[in-house]
């Protein structure tokens, strides 16, 4: 793995862990449960990538260095606990914006390194950046937030497909992180800040139609009965 790219992962691993914390902190739960919500937001993820993509031992168990700066976070964060307190609630989803973003590049890059087609890349990027998220959030007993209306898995997505396309392109690797980097985190804070998301299905009721020039009352009549069906339903852009 190139130096850059593992400077990334570990920079990744304290913005998710820290996310944790700071989820704990809300929660209020004690040292352990903040140290358990660090650690699977932050190697959680690639966790799940290694196991899916078979690399045996998983990445945290060859470099225990993950684990070590995961304790170190937590550490830190302990000593600062009265400032996480203080901090505001845009910091978890923006830290996860971040987090998400440094993710999905070493997901698809690892995918990638291994050999891997372009479509599974960008699939390993986006389990990367969403998984860890998802358990925590889970654990945390709260919606995942890829499972909420704004834009987020679908932002890892872009990113991992410009980082796979520049790739196949040979464009210079600090080209392609900066380029994958900036689309994942654009797209996530432009939904967190006007909560964009993509339209949704829905069963809607439609109202019934009467007979032009016909003077029967529609409810009255079988022919008329309102009908269920499937539209898209676009959501009202709210800007905080």
């Amino acid at each position: 793995m190139p130096e850059v790219v593992y400077w990334l992962d570990m920079i990744g691993v304290i913005v998710f862990a820290l996310s944790g914390v700071v989820l704990a902190c809300r929660k209020r739960m004690d040292p352990f449960g903040m140290l358990v919500l660090a650690a699977v937001t932050g190697i959680g993820g690639g966790t799940v990538r290694d196991l899916v993509l078979g690399v045996h031992p998983v990445f945290w168990v060859t470099d225990p260095t993950y684990l070590w700066v995961i304790l170190a976070t937590v550490g830190v964060s302990l000593m600062g606990f009265h400032y996480i307190h203080r901090l505001s609630r845009g910091f978890l989803p923006m830290a996860d914006a971040f987090g998400l973003a440094l993710f999905m590049v070493i997901g698809t890059h690892k995918a990638l390194f291994l050999g891997h087609a372009g479509v599974v890349a960008v699939l390993m990027g986006m389990m990367t950046g969403v998984a860890g998220g998802m358990i925590r959030d889970v654990l945390a007993q709260r919606v995942p937030m890829v499972l909420r209306e704004e834009v987020y898995a679908t932002a890892a997505i872009a990113g991992g497909t410009v980082y796979v396309v520049l790739h196949s392109l040979e464009a210079p690797l600090m080209l392609t992180i900066t380029a994958a980097l900036l689309t994942t985190l654009a797209l996530r804070l432009a939904a967190i800040y006007w909560h964009l998301s993509l339209p949704v299905f829905a069963w809607v009721t439609l109202p019934p139609k009467p007979k032009a020039g016909s003077d029967e009352d529609p409810s009255l009549s079988a022919a008329w009965k309102a009908r269920e069906r499937v539209r898209m339903i676009r959501r009202e852009r709210k800007k905080r």
